[in-house]
């Protein structure tokens, strides 16, 4: 099963729907630990993401992924945008030209760009940011896709491996971005930023579980 251009649109339409869904969630999260924005930020960057993707439909994956990227950097503020921004234009870099992308080189593309958001942010795993949902995510699509199950099932488990993994932010003391300096008034509060990340991979999961 390849990836499809079709099918990367409704993913990032699907993520628009659940930002504006859980806006006032993300928002509450935020605001025990940032600005209280993170919701208002995703929410409107997305947004426009999916306006512009309407008014000029790109005609392949990686010039979709540019857009979005070029969209969220124009829109979202604070650390988000340059991060969320920094993840989808890689995303356009790797698979730029395709309209079709096999898992395998889908799994490549995402490792690639959560590496690079990661390095952007001098983030890892257990600093109580997006990256503790997004890395655990790669590393179980890539293993779904060695035991030779289904895109569409190994998506299954990258979303449940994010969810995890932002529940996991919940009992870590923030080491990067805002939460940081609340020090150890950072525990017990799960992370915005992981929290968003988990809706991304439960969107494209939704998708590909309708084909």
């Amino acid at each position: 099963m390849d990836l499809t251009t079709e099918q990367v649109l409704a993913w990032i339409q699907r993520i628009a729907e659940l930002m504006r869904q859980n806006r006032d969630y993300l928002t509450q999260l935020d605001a025990a630990i940032g600005d209280a924005d993170h919701g208002a930020n995703m929410d409107r960057g997305f947004q426009v993401a999916v306006q512009k993707l309407g008014n000029e439909p790109p005609n392949d994956i990686g010039a979709i992924f540019r857009t979005v990227g070029m969209a969220l950097l124009s829109s979202v503020g604070g650390a988000a945008g340059p991060l969320y921004g920094t993840f989808f234009l890689e995303l356009g870099k790797q698979l730029a030209g395709r309209t079709t992308v096999s898992a395998q080189e889908w799994a490549t593309a995402l490792r690639t760009a959560v590496a690079t958001v990661a390095a952007r942010g001098q983030a890892q795993v257990g600093d109580k940011t997006m990256i503790d949902a997004l890395a655990p995510a790669v590393e179980e699509l890539e293993r779904a896709l060695a035991e030779g199950v289904s895109l569409a099932a190994a998506m299954q488990r990258a979303a449940a491996a994010a969810a995890e993994g932002m529940r996991a932010t919940i009992p870590l003391q923030a080491r990067r971005g805002r939460a940081s300096y609340l020090g150890e008034r950072s525990v017990g509060h799960q992370d915005p930023g992981a929290t968003s990340s988990a809706l991304l991979l439960t969107a494209a999961a939704e998708i590909l579980a309708t084909e």
